[in-house]
């Protein structure tokens, strides 16, 4: 902490350019006001339209940029719209989760450089959704890694790591909101290294890369033939968002909430079973997938006892598809 306030206190205090989207950005951001720093500008992706209504919606990076005055830039495509960088006059630029490619001019501008925030332990998991794949694969510790941006994906060099465990309960949210603590502390513990001249940039040994690219409309149904643990895994590194589903008689099964329980069993692979422990259980592979909360097509979000009393009734014996 002493270490960044004599930096605040000196003539080395940058102009930061913050460059985020999601919430998970706002986690940095909110560290960087904290810690001091001049933030003379804010990128964000434009706003866009959302819900039923189709209304116009900010980014929650753009909504704390409002919050703090922040001036804000929001480029359709940052590749051919970046003068408004070029005027800040950054000494440093911080991204965490902005989605677009940066082009080369804006990352060689700072005298710092250009440093990205990523939630994985690189070179693991570079791309959009990193967060997803590794609780979809079983994964059990991930992490946030700050490294040197460059114009390959999440290629550059590495100068900060922190791990976090991802328990087998955890979904995707659970995740992402350790994520945001651990990455904020790693942010406020390197970013005077950097400027110091202290820190010490590692490159990435690119045969142990693998990629975590934004999920698919397809990726988000389950198979129903795989093995209990796999089906759970999918189910809970897609929740809160964009949550996996099943098909039953024509339409969407979305799973919000889900156990599981391994045992032997006589049931058909997906076959709807009614209540057990507490939740409605579905057969699969090497036990049954306990749902707490589950949602049929164009209805809302129930409970496991609702569905069991309605819908769930009806369609009891029958299998997923």
């Amino acid at each position: 902490m002493g270490e960044a306030n004599d930096i605040k206190g000196t003539h080395m205090k940058p102009r930061i350019v913050f460059m985020g989207t999601p919430d998970i950005a706002c986690a940095m951001l909110k560290q960087l006001l904290e810690d001091g720093y001049d933030i003379v500008g804010v990128v964000s992706q434009p706003d866009k339209k959302a819900g039923r209504k189709q209304e116009l919606k900010m980014s929650e990076v753009k909504q704390m940029a409002l919050e703090y005055q922040l001036p804000i830039f929001q480029p359709i495509r940052i590749k051919e719209d970046y003068e408004t960088i070029l005027q800040w006059q950054p000494d440093l630029i911080v991204t965490c989760a902005y989605g677009q490619f940066i082009p080369s001019p804006i990352l060689c501008l700072p005298k710092y450089g250009s440093i990205n925030v990523h939630a994985s332990l690189l070179p693991k998991y570079r791309g959009g959704a990193p967060i997803h794949w590794a609780v979809i694969n079983g994964e059990t510790k991930t992490g946030m890694s700050i490294m040197r941006m460059v114009t390959k994906m999440d290629g550059g060099a590495v100068m900060a790591q922190s791990e976090v465990s991802i328990e087998e309960s955890d979904t995707m949210g659970d995740v992402y909101e350790k994520l945001k603590v651990c990455g904020a502390k790693l942010l406020h513990e390197s970013i005077p290294q950097l400027l110091c001249g202290n820190a010490r940039f590692v490159e990435q040994d690119e045969t142990q890369a693998s990629f975590a690219y934004n999920i698919s409309k397809e990726e988000e149904r389950i198979d129903v033939n795989q093995e209990l643990t796999h089906i759970y895994n999918h189910i809970r590194g897609l929740i809160p968002h964009p949550c996996a589903y099943a098909l039953i008689q024509g339409k969407k099964l979305k799973f919000h909430k889900a156990r599981k329980h391994q045992c032997e069993h006589s049931k058909q692979i997906g076959e709807l079973c009614g209540m057990r422990e507490g939740g409605y259980a579905f057969a699969f592979k090497g036990g049954y997938l306990i749902v707490d909360e589950l949602q049929i097509e164009g209805k809302n979000t129930v409970d496991a006892t609702s569905f069991a009393n309605a819908q769930g009734k009806s369609w009891l014996g029958q299998c997923l598809e």
